[in-house]
């Protein structure tokens, strides 16, 4: 799961949307979340961030497999932060 992916204090969700709380690094705060952040956008997917926290909202139309690659997509930018 995403949790064994990177240093992750919290997931949680309402409905579609959710965030991932991220442990905070000792350089600094949100240094995590923005090196999450860049490394999704590369993968081609957008989330936002806030300081250490992932926030997820795709859209309401979305599909089973839109949220197995989104999903797959967001772990393989999770993997190696540390």
């Amino acid at each position: 799961g995403l949790k064994q992916a990177a240093p992750i204090s919290d997931i949680r969700n309402l409905g579609l949307m959710g965030a991932i709380d991220l442990e905070p690094d000792p350089a600094g705060p949100g240094v995590r979340g923005m090196a999450v952040f860049e490394r999704a956008f590369e993968l081609g997917l957008v989330v936002r961030t806030s300081g250490d926290t992932i926030a997820l909202s795709p859209p309401l139309p979305i599909t089973s497999a839109q949220l197995d690659t989104l999903f797959d997509l967001l772990g393989e930018a999770l993997q190696g932060i540390d």
